[in-house]
């Protein structure tokens, strides 16, 4: 298995990969990066096509670009989508023009406090064009006439997503949720990409799980309604899910909990993202795409997972969000934090002490120390916390929690005694 040196780097080097790519909410870039993720999961596709009504919201037109730039009247070009994909208005619709200065001005976006960074802006569900520059560049723009060209096509076409499935030995799944829309942001929301692909690609290697995972990587918004409009018959099997975004940053790690808050995709995020020195916030109704999965119609266990959240670092949605802001370290991080909350959901299970009266001889079953005398071990005890504590209602994160022990220790302890028969499944108690 890779050190996290290396896998750091690998992953750093998929962002640096789809770093490039001009992606937008539907379209050849969206397209382009779903085959680079293919690479390495196994991937299905699902074309949506523009029009289709999902819920409230309608699928749009289908949106693809060439080139675009802006000329002075000496012909030198001032602007050029060449450059950086930013510079146009995402979903800008097709343009041809000369114009005064003044007249092209309301279709120039700055960040007048940031004078060398280029904004992220975009117009999806309003026919508009624009071009993104820096505020320096804005400045030394002299008056008089100019050329316009956006080469852009906005026509009806589809929405692509793309899920990777792995089936575990029960219906329960959990979901995975990336958007994979926006262009040549590295931490919103490259860096996700990666972890998620990685994530699923470590998954798909470690044979049999108790519950599937299913990873969903569309554009943001109307890709998780989309999806949520055409997969109505699954909702019921995702006991857990996490929207994952922005994960490449240097911040702590903050997990945002689901509507309904104590969910065991709360608590097990919780305990996870607490001991690595995290940050633990309450839903809101905003965000990303966990306020679709949490809807009141669905109301799902679907939390949150970032480092520093969307709209709290200055780099956020500018071109500032480059390839030296994320780093290979906070990638690692990531996944492992990411590894370690699926771990815990995997394992945490509600048992039944099947011999519940009275402790069970352990030594015998080879399960305790042969010497008495001397104060029982970690393990030990861990195993005397399960046994007392699984009467079925109480899963193994609650005795961790209760009796101070490591989850892993818990866990372990359980496995032991299922395999000695003190322990069995509880019977399912309904949604968690």
């Amino acid at each position: 298995m890779m050190d996290a040196n290396a896998l750091g780097e690998s992953l750093y080097g998929f962002v640096r990969e789809l770093y490039p790519i001009c992606r937008s909410i539907t379209g050849p870039g969206l397209r382009e990066t779903l085959a680079a993720i293919g690479r390495h999961v196994p991937l299905a596709l699902c074309e949506v096509p523009s029009g289709t009504r999902v819920f409230d919201w309608e699928v749009p037109n289908e949106w693809s670009i060439r080139e675009a730039w802006i000329r002075d009247g000496s012909g030198r070009t001032v602007v050029d989508f060449r450059d950086h994909n930013l510079r146009v208005v995402n979903y800008s619709t097709p343009v041809r023009a000369r114009m005064s200065l003044a007249d092209l001005k309301p279709h120039l976006h700055t960040i007048p406090e940031r004078l060398d960074w280029i904004p992220y802006r975009t117009s999806y569900y309003r026919d508009s064009w624009g071009f993104c520059l820096t505020q320096r560049e804005l400045d030394a723009l002299p008056d008089g006439s100019y050329e316009v060209c956006i080469d852009s096509t906005l026509g009806p076409g589809s929405l692509t997503l793309g899920e990777c499935h792995l089936p575990g030995q029960s219906r329960d799944e959990v979901l995975i949720y990336t958007h994979a829309c926006h262009p040549s942001l590295c931490n919103d929301n490259l860096s996700a990409l990666a972890v998620a692909t990685w994530l699923a690609a470590r998954l798909a290697g470690r044979g049999d799980k108790r519950l599937g995972h299913r990873f969903v990587f569309g554009p943001a918004t109307i890709g998780s309604i989309t999806w949520l409009a055409h997969n109505e018959d699954r909702v019921a099997n995702l006991r857990h899910g996490l929207v994952l975004a922005s994960l490449g940053d240097a911040g702590g790690f903050t997990y945002k909990r689901s509507r309904r808050g104590d969910t065991a995709t709360d608590r097990a995020a919780e305990y996870v993202i607490a001991r690595r020195g995290g940050r633990i916030e309450d839903f809101s109704p905003y965000g990303y795409d966990e306020r679709q999965f949490c809807s009141p119609g669905f109301d799902l266990a679907v939390g949150r997972l970032t480092r520093t959240p969307n709209g709290r670092y200055p780099e956020y949605h500018t071109s500032a969000d480059d390839l030296s802001f994320v780093s290979p370290r906070a990638l690692a991080e990531s996944l492992a934090a990411c590894e370690e909350i699926l771990d815990v959901l995997e394992e945490n299970v509600c048992y039944v002490n099947q011999n519940p009266k009275c402790e069970p001889r352990l030594g015998p079953r080879g399960l305790f120390r042969t010497t008495g005398g001397t104060s029982p071990g970690e393990f030990e005890h861990a195993l005397l916390w399960v046994l007392n504590q699984s009467d079925g209602t109480r899963d193994l994160l609650s005795i961790a929690a209760r009796s101070g022990l490591d989850f892993s220790l818990i866990a372990r302890a359980a496995r032991a005694l299922v395999d000695v028969d003190l322990l069995r499944p509880a019977p399912a108690l309904g949604p968690r």
